[in-house]
């Protein structure tokens, strides 16, 4: 994917490489009089308008201008976004006891075998057809965070909501068309200049998640769709590290006495993208790019698994009949890691397979009882996704605190955890963060010592660890722009200056 170049208002770009390559070749465009960027997130979304001179980032919320990436659909699929959509689903599904049904697909009918009086074959009998899926009999909704996760899988093309498939791109419209009107009204209340929010710079990083080949190609694909259906009719698209040093370069015109080499370090939700900027006087040259998917809902799965499987029967044993004797073995907590892990379809835990044998080690009455009973307690109450919210409060708080209580009531669970402990618990999630930058820099023949300045920006770069190592790496060198907004205060800017690429059409 290449990117394009213009002068800036104070400086100018010489180059922007594609991910995961050298720079490219000058090309001018033509300027926007409104720039509009959008950054929508795995986590959070954010949108800012460009008049050339000031960037106004739009509140997308009542008090607020960064947004969850959230979107609810009812049982009557009517549809929320945001705050609202979160606040929808935990009003109506938490706390409430799962109903699990067999998926039904039909009614199969078998005959006599004999002709009746009409010519036709005599109907026998009528049997339902069940699937091999279940339906939440008791669920008044469904929430979706995290689609943009999915957007380079080829295993997840459609997410069923009760009994409709829905495309990735039917679940991100809504949030866009919200994005698109209240960028409208920040235009028309006089923040900017009378003009049409059909256009849009659009942020992506520089590799989405997912394993195949065509990830990138396809979740572009995707997201043009979507923001078409949400009516932005001229779309162009720019890597988030580079918004997100465009954004500081735009804030920090003042002109270096020679030239400089800038590390843009964008730590989000879902991804970690880099890219490397030389700087020279009111010129800048992108020199690479590198993405990994590592994220804050990482983090939140690691501290998942080490501070609450244990809680919840991980490691415990249990006794179960044999042909001739009982047998003693580990309780096969694996076969529900992966559901726990995942709130959003944690429900289908909520089977008999899985709940006889805890209703079975229940019994036994020991102290390990306790930790089945809150496993039990979790699946039965739909507490799952109350369990992450906690896990993110517990990570935010740390971030501020040396110590920090993890409080789940409705589990039983409350204890105190320290920084320390919980930088240990994501040691090896650290190493993958500074390892991705050893590979950037190695590959582009660089020392950590020949960088000048670290941008640190992104949700998930707040954490102290995070901002340790950074510093440990490039003493006195990191600063951090706007972690929630810089990407897209940098995109508007794009947008006005024309430097988004257009997706080349099939």
């Amino acid at each position: 994917m290449q990117n394009h170049q213009n002068s800036l208002p104070g400086f100018g770009i010489l180059n922007q490489d594609s991910p995961e390559e050298e720079s490219g070749a000058f090309l001018s465009k033509k300027r926007a009089s409104i720039g509009i960027g959008i950054d929508y997130g795995t986590s959070n979304s954010a949108a800012a308008v460009f008049d050339g001179t000031k960037v106004r980032l739009v509140k997308l919320e009542r008090y607020t201008v960064i947004m969850p990436s959230a979107t609810y659909i009812d049982k009557d699929f009517q549809i929320s976004t945001g705050q609202g959509a979160i606040n929808h689903y935990i009003e109506s599904n938490t706390g409430r006891t799962v109903e699990l049904s067999a998926e039904i697909l039909g009614e199969s009918r078998t005959t006599t075998g004999q002709i009746g009086d009409k010519g036709l074959p005599e109907e026998g009998g009528t049997q339902t057809l069940y699937g091999q899926s279940f339906v939440d009999g008791g669920q008044q909704g469904r929430l979706f965070r995290g689609i943009k996760r999915l957007l380079g899988s080829s295993d997840s093309p459609r997410l069923m909501v009760f009994d409709r498939a829905f495309r990735l791109v039917a679940l991100i419209t809504p949030l866009l068309l919200r994005i698109r009107k209240s960028i409208e009204q920040q235009i028309l209340d006089g923040v900017s200049a009378p003009e049409a929010a059909d256009h849009a710079c659009i942020g992506h990083p520089v590799n989405f998640e997912g394993s195949a080949e065509n990830r990138n190609r396809a979740a572009l694909g995707m997201l043009s769709e979507a923001y078409g259906y949400a009516e932005f009719v001229n779309q162009s698209y720019y890597p988030e590290p580079i918004a997100a040093a465009l954004s500081y370069l735009h804030e920090n015109q003042e002109q270096p006495a020679q030239s400089q080499l800038l590390l843009a370090v964008d730590f989000g939700g879902g991804t970690l993208d880099l890219c490397v900027i030389r700087r020279e006087q009111s010129d800048f040259e992108v020199i690479a790019t590198h993405g990994i998917g590592l994220g804050g809902d990482h983090i939140d799965q690691v501290m998942f698994k080490k501070l609450l499987f244990p809680l919840l029967g991980k490691g415990e044993r249990w006794k179960r009949a044999g042909e001739d004797r009982e047998i003693e073995t580990l309780f096969p907590f694996e076969e529900y890691e992966d559901l726990l892990l995942n709130w959003a379809i944690s429900y289908m835990l909520n089977q008999n397979k899985f709940t006889t044998p805890l209703m079975k080690r229940i019994s036994v009455g020991d102290e390990a009882s306790i930790k089945f009973q809150r496993l039990y307690d979790m699946i039965k109450s739909n507490y799952s996704y109350l369990v992450f919210q906690c896990i993110k409060e517990l990570k935010a708080e740390l971030s501020e605190a040396d110590s920090a209580k993890l409080d789940i009531p409705e589990l039983d669970i409350e204890f105190e955890l320290n920084r320390e402990e919980f930088e240990v618990m994501i040691g090896d999630l650290l190493d993958k963060f500074s390892q991705s930058i050893s590979d950037l820099l190695q590959r582009v023949k660089l020392e950590s010592s020949d960088i000048d300045l670290v941008i640190r920006t992104g949700g998930s770069s707040l954490i102290p660890a995070v901002k340790r190592i950074l510093e440990t790496r490039f003493p006195g060198k990191v600063i951090e722009h706007d972690p929630f907004t810089s990407v897209a205060a940098g995109l508007a800017i794009a947008d006005y200056e024309g430097l988004g690429e257009k997706l080349a059409r099939e």
